[in-house]
């Protein structure tokens, strides 16, 4: 079965309306099951996105980690080297979009809504250049923030929340990203 076919088997959809695997089935006791499954939310992501976004498929990027409260991408260097022999500079800004969006995609699909997500805003720090294949994590931590736009989403159909992650080399912090995020039903 290729992966159009089994996406829409997985979420009851047809191509044309993207949306993403039903979580729920796919998780067990706190939020997380072993990668080896092949329900695991981490390969249910990485397939959402390689599909829906292509681009994320020509970096090499996979999903290490998929919980509402965490989400890890990671991807190799050869496809995102710069002429310095280091990650390219649009590269790192995409991988760490993309763990914010993921995070965000994640959260939306859980609450069982049908919302598109775009990015409004978005800034990076870097602080080092990465030499080698590195990891973006997005985490979210705060309820509060996540009920008032959650809240804010079903009454008026549009909602922002800010979002922020890290990319890691080596396991040190080698650049931030802030973005806003906006859903829209």
């Amino acid at each position: 079965m290729g992966v159009d076919a089994e996406h829409r088997k997985l979420v009851g959809r047809q191509k044309r309306e993207p949306s993403p695997p039903d979580w729920s089935q796919a998780t067990a006791s706190e939020g997380r099951v072993s990668a080896t499954s092949s329900d695991a939310p981490e390969i249910l992501l990485e397939r959402y996105l390689h599909q829906q976004i292509p681009l994320s498929a020509a970096m090499g990027a996979r999903v290490r980690m998929a919980t509402p409260e965490r989400v890890q991408l990671t991807a190799p260097l050869a496809p995102n080297v710069n002429h310095n022999e280091t990650v390219f500079g649009g590269s790192a800004a995409a991988l760490a979009t993309l763990s914010a969006w993921a995070l965000l995609h994640l959260r939306i699909a859980r609450a069982g809504l049908q919302a598109r997500l775009v990015i409004q805003r978005s800034s990076m720090e870097y602080e080092r250049p990465i030499p080698g294949d590195f990891d973006a994590v997005c985490r979210f931590s705060d309820e509060l923030a996540w009920e008032r736009f959650r809240t804010t989403l079903v009454r008026r159909g549009r909602a922002r929340l800010t979002l922020s992650s890290y990319l890691a080399f080596d396991a040190q912090r080698m650049a931030t990203f802030e973005g806003d995020f906006v859903g829209l039903l």
